[in-house]
């Protein structure tokens, strides 16, 4: 059956180009996704699933039941965009001013929608049944998935997969990585609260610029110097600011920051160390100081069968040289709240392609990957889902299916 399927998915590969081109020359920003749901719904409605649309907010959920009895298998692709413009030289560049899809979700709604459409075309031969999750707001905490999952969109799933594309791994080449793959996020605001003055007496203040910047080193301390160096972590302070005249001494300053950690002792432990030498070093400075630490994403943490699975059928498809071992990244992720109550995995597949161009990251105004991914996304979902219910991780044949078209 996987030959059929993947034949099938070369012959709707047109189509899902054309869906994946209008979302990218049409996007919505998180929390704002009203046309997007509305197109994935139609789409899934179009194939006769059982579709479910608001879920958890603006979430489409379409759920296909096999002739068969048998397990359920969820997939989830995202479907938000970000508050960037786009500066691409292409037909299909966003034609939303100051919004754009600069790290693929348009991919993978594409790809999603793909393996409902041959998939409901079997769905009378199929044991089992399948839900593919369409998320809103990935790209914005709280995010999309659990609010998702609050509202039922995993309940009688035994098992989920979920693809992002990359832009610095090639066409044709899939990284997985079992345990930990990527970070929590955590985000901190601290005011600091000082007395202002001229500049020229500056002994008559409590200038809360230095104190932020003694403040700002000392924070540097805490990864050096308080966590087990065999543990990740990073404090960044990306934001700084007090102040507007340049002979005026503020009265306030005010410092934002994130925190990126796998553990989550020790996430306990900086957030509480991050409050701690905010609090001294501003009370040795004679100013005042307000903290607030806010939880973002938990870390992706990949289950390993569920991995060795996805990595067994990558190397039957692309080859064992085509696969490679992902290292952890602090980015972050809100699949990893699927992952906390299924068992699971997230794997990249390679979009970059030299005769595109430059190949530019994620996030940045010319980004922009290879459409083929869209294939790579859905043969391995459609394998997966076989090799699930069947039970046997490597049990499609290795198939080198012409990608071109």
């Amino acid at each position: 059956m996987v030959e059929k399927l993947f034949t099938r998915l070369q012959e709707l590969y047109p189509e899902l180009v054309a869906f994946r081109r209008d979302l990218h020359m049409y996007p919505e920003l998180s929390f704002h996704e009203k046309d997007t749901p509305r197109k994935v719904a139609d789409f899934l409605t179009g194939l006769g699933l059982e579709v479910r649309t608001g879920v958890g907010g603006r979430g489409v959920v379409g759920f296909l039941r096999g002739g068969k009895p048998g397990k359920t298998v969820a997939f989830r692709a995202d479907f938000d965009a970000l508050p960037i413009q786009d500066e691409k030289d292409v037909d299909y560049k966003s034609r939303i001013p100051g919004v754009m899809h600069a790290c693929g979700h348009d991919i993978h709604t594409a790809a999603l929608l793909g393996v409902a459409k041959v998939l409901s075309e079997v769905k009378d031969q199929l044991e089992g049944n399948v839900v593919f999750i369409h998320q809103f707001a990935e790209e914005v905490i709280p995010g999309g998935a659990k609010p998702m999952i609050e509202d039922g969109c995993l309940d009688g799933v035994d098992v989920i997969y979920g693809a992002h594309v990359a832009s610095h791994l090639p066409f044709g080449t899939v990284g997985v990585g079992e345990g930990y793959l990527m970070a929590a996020g955590d985000t901190f605001e601290i005011d600091i609260f000082g007395k202002g003055g001229h500049g020229a007496t500056p002994n008559l203040t409590v200038d809360p610029l230095v104190v932020g910047s003694q403040l700002l080193l000392n924070l540097q301390q805490i990864v050096s110097r308080r966590v087990d160096p065999l543990k990740p972590a990073v404090v960044t302070v990306g934001s700084f600011y007090g102040g507007e005249a340049y002979n005026v001494i503020p009265d306030k300053a005010k410092m934002k920051g994130t925190v990126r950690t796998f553990d989550e002792d020790i996430r306990d432990l900086i957030e509480e160390a991050i409050g701690q030498i905010a609090a001294s070093t501003c009370e040795s400075a004679g100013a005042s100081v307000k903290y607030r630490y806010e939880r973002g994403y938990p870390a992706v943490w990949n289950h390993p069968e569920e991995t060795r699975r996805i990595e067994a059928l990558a190397k039957n498809l692309l080859g064992a040289e085509n696969v490679q071992h992902a290292t952890p990244h602090m980015g972050m992720e809100d699949f990893a709240y699927y992952l906390q109550k299924v068992p699971g995995t997230f794997f990249w597949v390679g979009g970059e392609n030299p005769e595109m161009g430059e190949a530019y990251p994620h996030h940045h105004p010319k980004f922009d990957v290879d459409e083929r991914s869209i294939l790579t996304i859905g043969q391995l979902f459609v394998s997966s889902f076989l090799s699930y219910i069947s039970g046997d991780a490597a049990k499609p044949e290795r198939i080198q299916e012409e990608t071109s078209a």
